[in-house]
């Protein structure tokens, strides 16, 4: 039997932090709080987590690992590195890879892929197109997180645009339908005005009049309202406006949620006078706001109208980010570095620890009825995270592990760091020196 005692941890877990130990046998958690030496197995391996957080690992619902077809950019054993040594210890996957996830056999091969190269636990959507509803409404809703539906072109230009198909998908599909949300036709009437103006050379700083507010909330609250007229399960991606923050409710209990919306951390980190100093590598759709829009969507966190914090890392080499505004494609990494983001703004006294394991461990689980993950309970899949509120460190080249080989927090020092991440009761990451060789699990539902 494989066995770990971690002693003397700062446990957070279920809106409480408390001193105790735990121990691991196997894949699973074996017991919480003051544990007798006696009951100790022989042989278990034991970690002294003295001034160190224990968290339930982090559960990021929204990555593009580019894996098949884009893997110059990153692959799922690269960037599922990247994100074990960040403390994520299950992700899910999205479908604009080449070829995109429209098929179930398309979504079977992705899964055999995670299965031979992934050191964390994996999941991955089911694109829906115009032309695929027959695929769609055959997923066994036990194994694949969802479906992502983009209401708005993006990498990969998988946008599904017709209405009467839209209708059919939200009326009659029982899975959970994650958007991606920004009105075409006000993006592209925006791009043409500023390519009339500028040419090629459009400063990065109007990305977010391009992309703008009136474009999210013109779909937000077209697929709210399309999903209130036929009780879908609907997760709203990556807001970034706190206009849209009035399209979603705290009243209920997340289980009892059928709306909910999710917030990237670079929409909580950066605002719009950042464009200057980070060009198109803090490119993103939606794009990055005003201050207003970014202290809005803090608070939107804190009062639980938003329920999870996730990444939307999407990988691009730096070549391809240091083109021209119209070239330079949008999306960043951040799986690495999410979880010290967290922890700096809990340093700067924006979120509680509690709260951050909440929306980054606790409501993934919840929202997608993931089995036996994202909580420190005796009987739970130890996937487990210890990091250090007191060690600094910087980001550069010589860490940075994702594929593309930057990261929009080059040259920044976190206060925090990752000490081990423990998946499935194995240890994949140690004081930076990573298990390779492990491979994680697929994620299940209970649905």
């Amino acid at each position: 039997m494989n066995s770990i005692y971690i002693k003397n941890a700062n446990i957070v877990n279920e809106g409480r932090t408390f001193r105790g130990d735990l121990l691991i046998k196997d894949e699973y958690i074996s017991t919480i709080g003051q544990i007798d030496q006696d009951h100790i197995p022989a042989g278990a391996k034991v970690i002294d987590a003295s001034g160190l957080f224990l968290l339930p690992g982090i559960i990021d619902d929204q990555v593009h690992f580019r894996e098949p077809g884009l893997t110059h950019k990153g692959d799922i054993f690269s960037e599922s590195k990247a994100a074990a040594a960040g403390g994520v210890t299950s992700f899910m996957d999205m479908p604009n890879t080449v070829p995109q996830t429209i098929t179930i056999d398309l979504l079977n091969e992705k899964y055999k892929i995670g299965a031979e190269k992934s050191i964390v636990n994996y999941s991955f959507y089911f694109g829906g197109t115009n032309t695929n509803l027959n695929d769609l409404l055959n997923i066994d809703t036990q194994l694949v997180c969802g479906i992502k539906l983009f209401l708005g072109s993006s990498t990969g230009n998988m946008l599904v645009d017709n209405k009467d198909v839209l209708k059919e998908i939200f009326s009659k599909s029982s899975m959970l339908i994650a958007c991606h949300c920004e009105d075409e036709p006000t993006v592209r009437r925006n791009n043409e005005i500023y390519r009339v103006k500028y040419g090629e050379n459009v400063p990065v700083k109007l990305h977010p009049l391009i992309r703008s507010r009136e474009a999210c909330f013109l779909t937000s609250s077209f697929a709210v309202n399309l999903a209130l007229e036929n009780n879908t399960r609907l997760h709203v991606l990556h807001l970034s406006t706190a206009d849209e923050l009035k399209l979603f409710g705290n009243e209920l209990p997340l289980a009892e949620k059928r709306i909910t919306g999710e917030v990237c951390i670079h929409h909580l980190w950066f605002e719009e006078s950042d464009y200057e100093k980070h060009g198109s590598f803090i490119k993103w759709n939606p794009s990055i706001k005003t201050v207003y829009d970014r202290d809005s969507l803090i608070k939107g966190v804190n009062n639980n109208i938003i329920d999870i914090v996730a990444t939307d890392h999407s990988p691009h080499t730096i070549t391809e980010k240091s083109n021209s505004y119209f070239k330079a494609p949008s999306g960043g990494p951040l799986v690495q570095h999410s979880l010290v983001a967290m922890m700096e703004m809990y340093h700067m006294r924006f979120f509680s620890i509690e709260k951050i394991v909440e929306k980054m461990c606790h409501n993934p689980s919840i929202l997608f009825g993931i089995k036996e993950r994202g909580f420190i309970r005796e009987g739970y899949k130890a996937d487990i995270c210890l990091i250090d509120p007191d060690n600094p460190w910087t980001v550069n080249k010589e860490n940075i592990l994702y594929k593309c080989g930057w990261s929009p927090f080059e040259g920044y020092t976190f206060r925090s760091k990752v000490i081990t991440t423990i998946v499935n009761g194995n240890i994949v990451v140690d004081k930076g020196i990573i298990n390779e060789n492990y491979r994680g699990e697929r994620l299940l539902f209970n649905r």
